[in-house]
């Protein structure tokens, strides 16, 4: 039998999940919800088919926030970890790949709402090429739709 793909879990290790998948569409979002919800200046998420997703412990403690009429966010009612969101009409669910256990590196990778007001970041490359696919020695084909955050900024 394979090990799954990756593994994760929140800050104090209560919740665990695996992914049956490869996460794909990695996305560093600079949206305010993104940006409130991990107290960072941005938040890192892949996604993976709703059914990929599996608990493998922790179930009970998981907590949703409703941040928009279509979006729920899903965190640790124990220390608080942000571990993944979903739109309600999508077969999607977003994974904070801060809280992978695995090793991971994104072949492709893109920065989503730069340009909204209070982003913390100082972007050393011109705007124009943050917003693209960065995927080194490619044609910076386009990641698969997948819409991110709230559409919000």
């Amino acid at each position: 039998m394979t090990e799954p793909p990756h593994r994760g879990s929140c800050l104090c290790g209560g919740i665990r999940y695996q992914l049956s998948s490869e996460l794909r569409a990695t996305t560093h979002c600079h949206c305010s919800m993104c940006r409130k919800a991990h107290g960072a200046a941005f938040a890192t998420h892949g996604g993976v088919q709703k059914s990929d997703l599996q608990l493998l412990a922790g179930a009970d403690m998981l907590r949703e926030y409703r941040s928009s009429p279509t979006t729920t966010r899903s965190f640790c009612g124990q220390c608080g970890s942000q571990l993944f969101w979903r739109k309600s009409d999508e077969d999607w669910v977003a994974v904070a790949l801060g809280t992978l256990d695995t090793p991971f590196e994104p072949r492709k990778q893109r920065h989503i709402h730069v340009r909204v007001q209070g982003d913390v970041v100082h972007h050393t490359r011109p705007m124009a090429s943050i917003r693209k696919v960065v995927n080194p020695g490619s044609n910076n084909a386009r990641l698969p739709p997948m819409a991110h955050c709230d559409d919000s900024t």
